[in-house]
């Protein structure tokens, strides 16, 4: 009977482990119901706690992180407890049929088992919740006494000076709209309102943004706390401002009567506001400025932090903070989240939930909207009422084709957003209006290259009173900084390319259009779009035309484009074009085919004789036919990355007699030596900006020797210059690119050639594959040099060497040298041992990337190389680098990433 031991401890080892399973089977209906009361009573106190925490951030605390990472958890297990639930009950309903077993008993122990877990896991939170005996940490108390201290009695005035108003209220309540998102930012503002040190604080951003409700809100909010300002003066600005204006509007809201000031001149007024008010703790709150105010002839005390007085305005125009010394804090537009809930406040629930298809169609709208708070109020007005999923349908299409035709949108937003651009008017250069509404020529959400944009703007005669195309350039970066500042555009953080706010696009195209009465005045063709002949057909009066990605229909008759003055056809989709396009075009002056698909030009492209500019750039063609010498007229030809291109015919280039731009530039591509063209460029008397390819030592001289190309040469790529030993290089140069070039040992600038004017210019620099060059020390004169790639240059033993005959002192080196460099990339570089003798902020730095550099043993980086964002190279390149300052390698260890 000895065997029947071991086999009775099996049998019960195997009933206890099934019996346990069949636990979690047999009370699933249990505990679902368990882990339903526990869920709510868990949601009842998080709905408490957030009650809490809502007080505190009306009384302007500081939330404790364990209770917002709390509230979080909450959230997220109310997720996963609601899809659990869900699974669970699916899974009870599933029982074999006449008996109560599961059919899948597996799944139901799983689920049994995860139901069992999260009982304990709410348990858990829900203990957790009676630690917060505090919610908040209290901030420093905010500005002013709900009472307002009576005013102090002014000491007498000249005979005939107004007497002291009566006393005023402290604070007066403003209508205020929903503040969706505007959280952050308020609380931002008391911060800087709690600083004695900050006097002026500027909210800036484009139009419709919420600028006005943010500083509605703050006003507000000076009822509910312990506030020590006297007073809070409340005044809108608007256009047109005078210190008139805003003396008689501060003269009411301290509670003068107009029979007290009236018929004062400036000055008396001035006088009456700073009697008042200089002994007085005020915060001045001004809405809607367009330009800088002086404070002081206003009559406004000094601001300092012995009177502790504070500013706070609202513009569109970030130069104004900027005038007004203030401090800037920029009103972005909502994350989709909050749009969405801003959204919903204005359609409401009753359309949303009206039908299963509408909250979808809701988030399209909301994606058109682009997070502009001023667009969702109004979309959400026009969809207010609609319960058909066809009502959303057809006014989304009203939305993303006619915006301006959806209710509301062209009295309450574009008329408001098209305020910022009449105020162009009063600009220096009184181009910028025309400058701004091209730039709804390009695609949406599109990054426009600011050199490109430059280019066009030259080509449609924007910038016509300017001789050289460096001077034109030059303005238009101030008109594009101009847009920006007045936030019409979106700058990149580099600045090499702007944006167009979608909504502030649809305003630009409804201004192109004569406010949308002439809606095919300028026709923009979204991507990826077939044309057909008979549109084409209704585009006789049409003067711009961008088909962006678009394929054309051919058609029998030719397009009659007697006004086209403007034409984009770029795109992969654009592969051909209809038959005989080009025969009826006679007042157009830019012409783009860039990135198409094209194989070859027509010849009638030769009857376009008022051409200023053409763009055959990535495109297909392989020949430029010989009729484009007729485009005596053009002043920019652009020809970049052109990798198929094989023939220009001789003479071609010089018969554009009023040629001011030529581009000829690729990164690798564009084979064969093109440096023949450069004799050519030579005889014209107008070019003043040239980008080419050399791959001959002769060529290369002539690019140099000749003082016109010399001058002109601005982006210059030399490959494959076999028996160039030195290259002297022109200062005026934007661009300098070489590979190749196995027998250079040297780079130089010749200062005296060019009366001392430097490499100002100079932005990019990239030298690979030149196996003799021992050093770069030329760059330390390019004190605006943005980017800097080496590979491959086995005798370089240092960047920048200090050498008296070529005169780079130490003091010169450490001066500017790479104090705008952003990035800086050294490869298969064996031998280099320093990238230069001293020390050097490289305070722009954000990339620095080094592969298979062994001897490279130290980093030239000071404390002040404060914005490095990326750090690649081999893992133990940098665990064997040496420092003079370990704090240096403890703060840039964070950003290495192995490679």
């Amino acid at each position: 009977m000895d065997f029947v031991s071991p086999v009775l401890d099996t049998v019960k080892c195997l009933w206890d482990c099934c019996d346990k399973r069949a636990v979690y089977i047999r009370e699933l209906p249990e505990n679902l119901k368990s882990l339903r009361t526990e869920m709510a009573e868990l949601e009842a106190v998080c709905k408490d706690v957030k009650k809490r925490v809502e007080d505190e951030r009306k009384l302007q605390k500081e939330i404790k992180h364990v209770v917002t990472g709390w509230i979080d958890s909450v959230e997220e297990m109310k997720r996963e407890v609601n899809d659990i639930l869900t699974e669970g009950e699916d899974e009870i309903k599933k029982k074999c049929l006449g008996t109560c077993c599961p059919r899948n008993c597996r799944a139901s122990y799983e689920i049994g088992k995860m139901v069992s877990k999260k009982i304990n896991a709410v348990s858990q939170l829900y203990r957790k919740a009676n630690n917060f005996q505090e919610v908040a940490a209290s901030l420093p108390t905010p500005p002013v006494s709900q009472v307002a201290a009576p005013l102090p009695t002014p000491p007498a005035i000249e005979a005939g000076a107004a007497p002291p108003p009566p006393p005023a209220p402290a604070v007066i309540e403003l209508p205020l709209e929903n503040t969706v998102g505007l959280d952050s930012l308020s609380e931002k503002v008391w911060r800087y309102l709690q600083d004695d040190k900050v006097t002026t604080i500027g909210l800036y951003g484009m139009g419709g943004v919420g600028k006005t409700t943010l500083l509605k809100s703050i006003n507000n909010e000076f009822l509910k706390t312990n506030i020590e300002f006297d007073r809070v003066i409340w005044v809108v600005v608007s256009k047109p401002a005078s210190v008139e204006k805003v003396q008689e509007l501060v003269l009411r809201e301290c509670g003068c009567l107009d029979n007290r000031w009236k018929g004062r001149s400036e000055d008396e007024k001035a006088r009456d506001i700073y009697n008042i008010l200089k002994t007085v703790k005020f915060i001045l709150l001004l809405d809607d400025i367009w330009e800088p105010l002086n404070l002081l002839k206003i009559g406004f005390p000094l601001l300092n932090d012995q009177n502790k007085s504070k500013v706070i305005f609202t513009t569109r125009f970030l130069n104004v903070c900027e005038a007004m010394g203030a401090e800037s804090i920029k009103v972005e537009c909502l994350k989709f989240k909050e749009a969405y809930a801003l959204f919903q406040t204005v359609v409401g629930e009753a359309a949303l939930n009206s039908h299963p298809r509408i909250p979808k169609l809701a988030k399209i709208v909301v994606e058109e909207c682009k997070g502009l708070p001023l667009a969702l109020k109004i979309a959400g007005a026009a969809m207010r009422g609609k319960t058909t999923p066809q009502d959303w349908e057809k006014n989304i299409k009203l939305l993303q084709s006619y915006p301006s035709e959806v209710p509301g949108m062209e009295n309450d937003l574009f008329r408001v957003l098209a305020l910022s651009y009449d105020n162009l008017s009063n600009a220096k250069w009184p181009k910028t209006k025309s400058c701004f509404l091209y730039c709804s020529m390009f695609p949406e959400d599109w990054e426009i290259s600011c050199n490109q944009l430059i280019e066009l703007w030259i080509g449609e005669g924007f910038l016509h009173e300017f001789r050289k195309i460096h001077d034109a350039r030059t303005e238009a970066e101030k008109i594009i900084d101009e847009l920006t500042l007045a936030c019409l555009l979106e700058s990149n953080q580099s600045k090499t390319h702007v944006k167009m706010h979608d909504v502030i696009r649809d305003m630009a195209m409804w201004l192109a259009g004569e406010n949308g009465k002439k809606k095919n005045k300028c026709v923009i063709k979204e991507p990826g779009g077939w044309i057909e002949g008979h549109e084409i057909a209704e585009w006789k009066e049409t003067q711009r035309l961008s088909l962006w990605d678009n394929s054309i229909e051919d058609s029998s008759e030719p397009p009659n484009f007697q006004n086209l003055e403007t034409l984009f056809a770029s795109g992969e989709s654009m592969r051909s074009l209809p038959t005989r396009f080009f025969a009826c075009m006679p007042v157009i002056r830019v012409l783009d085919l860039s990135n198409s698909e094209l194989t070859d030009l027509p010849a009638e492209i030769s009857t376009l004789i008022t051409l200023h500019y053409l763009n055959l750039s990535k495109t297909e063609i392989q020949n430029l036919p010989v009729e484009l010498r007729n485009l005596t007229e053009l002043r920019c030809l652009i020809l970049d990355d052109m990798e198929k291109l094989e023939t220009i015919p001789s003479q071609l280039v010089s018969s554009l007699s009023s040629l001011q731009l030529f581009s000829l530039y690729a990164s690798l591509g564009c084979y064969g030596d093109w440096g023949f063209l450069l004799k050519e460029l030579e005889k014209l008397k107008h070019v003043s900006e040239i980008s080419i390819p050399v791959r001959s030592v002769l060529h290369a001289q002539m690019s140099v020797n000749s003082k016109r190309l010399r001058r002109s040469i601005r982006r210059l790529s030399l490959q494959d210059c076999t028996g160039m030993k030195t290259m002297e290089i022109s200062s005026y140069l934007q661009i300098l690119q070489m590979w190749r070039c196995f027998d250079l040992t040297d780079v130089k600038i010749n200062l005296e050639k060019e009366r001392g004017h430097k490499l100002s210019d100079l932005s990019e620099v990239e030298i690979v594959r030149c196996p003799k060059l021992k050093h770069l020390t030329f760059v330390a004169y390019a004190r605006n040099l943005l980017s800097l790639t080496i590979g491959y240059c086995e005798s370089m033993q240092e960047v920048i060497v200090e050498d008296e005959e070529i005169g780079i002192s130490e003091v010169e080196q450490c001066s500017d040298a790479f104090s705008v460099l952003t990035t800086l990339r050294l490869s298969y570089l064996s031998n280099l041992r320093s990238i230069c003798g001293g020390a050097l902020s490289f305070p722009s730095l954000t990339e620095l990337t080094v592969k298979h550099c062994p001897r490279l043993r130290k980093l030239p980086f000071d404390s002040n190389t404060n914005r490095l964002r990326k750090i690649e190279g081999e893992q133990h390149w940098w665990d064997g680098l040496e420092w003079e300052d370990q704090a240096i390698k403890h703060k840039l260890n964070q950003h290495f990433v192995p490679k």
